[in-house]
């Protein structure tokens, strides 16, 4: 089964998308530090990313995340696993989404197919930083094998998430086209620009008048940055999402600072215009819990 033909967001009704699956993990006592971080469970621990998921929807997130974020092909075969294993992966992460909404009762929830950065595949932190030395062509590329393959796995929409720079969202939008699939387009930002330092005004025109991606917005970034964004991002004339990390900051060995992702700053950003709201890192079942019981 592929991508549904169309995704339909809502009115004046806002979504709740989930939090931090690798964060739930590893508080399930999973070491993560692998260059494939969460997707090394896809095939060591399954029934436990199906666990991870059930937990957000039972805390009434509405739009599930799969565990392909960090899943590459050339990240698979360093771990031995060959090409149609890990294509066997790929649409398992889907899978297991599908399976933890039907265990949680959650009939109209959605399921988004994780397409993560060609950096988050380094796992060097390069989608921290964008900048890749990689051409739009060559970028496109290297996403476009595993984008099929999510493409057709049987999700509602597909979720091109923490891109840092212009370059890596158009070669994503151009895949976005040519495959005729819904999408949202989310952005890795740093105050108002992006992680490679390109103005956001300029970051979100990329999907101006792109009919298949269906929602701008920014994920793992500070919840102080979410507000200036939606208003940006509403230019484009696109429902926005927004996913930010729980305003703690990682230093290279830890999460250091305070959180300061709170459902009462959840409010605001519905308010301001966003459509679909949830969290990325640090962003447990608890605090989507108290996001969907505002929302609603």
């Amino acid at each position: 089964m592929g991508l549904a033909a169309g995704i339909s967001w809502p009115g004046e009704s806002v979504l709740t998308s989930d939090g931090g699956l690798a964060t739930e993990l590893e508080a399930r006592g999973h070491d993560l530090s692998d260059p494939l971080w969460s997707a090394r469970l896809l095939a060591d621990a399954p029934q436990e990313i199906v666990a991870v998921h059930e937990a957000f929807f039972r805390a009434g997130a509405t739009v599930a995340t799969s565990a392909s974020y960090q899943a590459s092909f050339d990240g698979f075969a360093a771990r031995g696993v060959g090409r149609d294993d890990a294509i066997g992966l790929l649409r398992r992460s889907v899978e297991l989404a599908a399976t933890a909404r039907d265990n949680a009762g959650a009939r109209d929830a959605r399921i988004a197919a994780s397409i993560g950065p060609y950096g988050a595949a380094l796992a060097d932190g390069s989608e921290y930083r964008g900048r890749y030395g990689q051409s739009v062509a060559a970028l496109t590329r290297w996403h476009r094998p595993r984008f099929e393959i999510l493409a057709g796995a049987g999700a509602d929409v597909l979720a091109c998430e923490t891109v840092p720079d212009v370059d890596e969202a158009e070669a994503l939008v151009n895949l976005v086209r040519s495959v005729g699939v819904p999408a949202w387009l989310s952005y890795t930002i740093d105050g108002s620009r992006t992680r490679a330092g390109q103005p956001l005004e300029e970051a979100f025109a990329v999907a101006a008048g792109i009919d298949e991606i269906v929602a701008i917005g920014v994920n793992c970034c500070a919840p102080d940055d979410v507000l200036p964004a939606i208003a940006t991002a509403s230019a484009i004339g696109k429902p926005v999402i927004v996913y930010p990390n729980s305003g703690e900051r990682w230093d290279g060995h830890g999460w250091v600072g305070r959180p300061r992702y709170t459902a009462h700053l959840a409010r605001q950003w519905a308010a301001a215009g966003a459509r679909i709201v949830g969290g990325c890192c640090r962003v447990r079942p608890a605090d989507i819990a108290q996001v969907a019981a505002v929302l609603r």
